[in-house]
């Protein structure tokens, strides 16, 4: 065997050992290697149904259940620019590049998401959503695949489990926010108009009741700070300072002063002062506060 004919069986040795490493590790991590498949059998809660590949591309893999009336076409590029979206603005969710969505008409109504980390759908990002049409991308129809994308942010974002957070903002209060930035980064002001004309009248009876969650706290820190980037930079904080295992797991919740405290992180401002007017401010949280200033140094404003 001659040298030139030694250095591409060597070469090409090398590229079927990396191949077989890089398969290896799509088996093992449940990234899904190729084109997604054509046909996936539900095996979560109470979904049992086989559902269909309806569309693919380098983002998304879309499945409908055989009730999701066909001419339906509008999921294909608006999920698939907001998954491509959320990627250049959160970072990578695993190995996998595609967020598998799929739509149920008439049946298993709401949604539920679930994150690569999760064995329960094969360690696929996905999102399932039920409702009783899929005519239009307007209202509902629109703003609930897009706000179950934002609890794989929450959950699953910087490569940790958990969102610590949820246990003061509930299920949807970052997802207000997280919804009209994406809808005004894919060309969809129109309604994230609607979301933030609603929200200017929305208000919940936590942590005080009539808060206003998105008009005195979450919009006033995006609009002043970096909008999308300072969302971002909160989740990266956490990921980064935030008591986790050796899996990758957050091990606890927030409390009250940990959470403006890194928020305040992310804005690189003490926000405080916007606590107070947003929430109230009661000793125990001021308390709280000075404490994860202690516990949290790296945290800077």
């Amino acid at each position: 065997m001659n040298k030139t004919t030694t250095t591409k069986v060597l070469v090409w040795s090398l590229i079927a050992i990396s191949f077989s490493f890089y398969y290896g590790k799509c088996l093992q991590t449940g990234t899904q290697a190729g084109d997604p498949p054509k046909k996936w059998k539900e095996h979560w809660f109470e979904h049992k149904l086989t559902v269909s590949l309806v569309y693919y591309d380098d983002n998304v893999a879309v499945y409908y259940d055989k009730d999701v009336d066909k001419s339906v076409t509008w999921p294909f590029k608006t999920i698939s620019d907001a998954w491509g979206y959320v990627k250049r603005t959160y970072g990578t969710f695993g190995d996998s590049t595609r967020l598998y969505t799929i739509f149920h008409q008439g049946r298993y109504g709401g949604g539920h998401p679930a994150s690569y980390f999760d064995a329960s759908h094969d360690h696929r990002n996905t999102i399932d959503c039920g409702l009783g049409n899929w005519e239009k991308p307007y209202g509902e129809q629109i703003g609930m695949p897009i706000h179950e994308m934002g609890h794989i942010v929450s959950g699953a974002s910087h490569n940790v489990k958990g969102s610590p957070s949820d246990a003061l903002w509930g299920d949807s209060k970052f997802m207000e926010i997280f919804n009209y930035d994406v809808l005004m980064n894919i060309g969809r002001e129109d309604e994230a108009a609607k979301v933030y004309e609603q929200m200017q009248t929305q208000r919940d009876d936590f942590p005080r009741a009539g808060s206003q969650w998105f008009k005195n706290w979450f919009y006033p820190i995006y609009k002043d700070h970096g909008k999308a980037a300072v969302l971002n930079k909160y989740f990266e904080l956490l990921a980064v300072n935030f008591p986790k295992n050796n899996r990758h797991e957050f091990t606890r919740d927030l409390n009250w002063g940990e959470f403006v405290h890194f928020w305040s992180g992310a804005a690189g401002v003490n926000l405080k002062e916007q606590a107070t007017l947003a929430f109230g401010w009661p000793a125990e949280w001021e308390a709280q506060f000075k404490t994860a200033q202690k516990e949290f140094p790296n945290i800077k404003y």
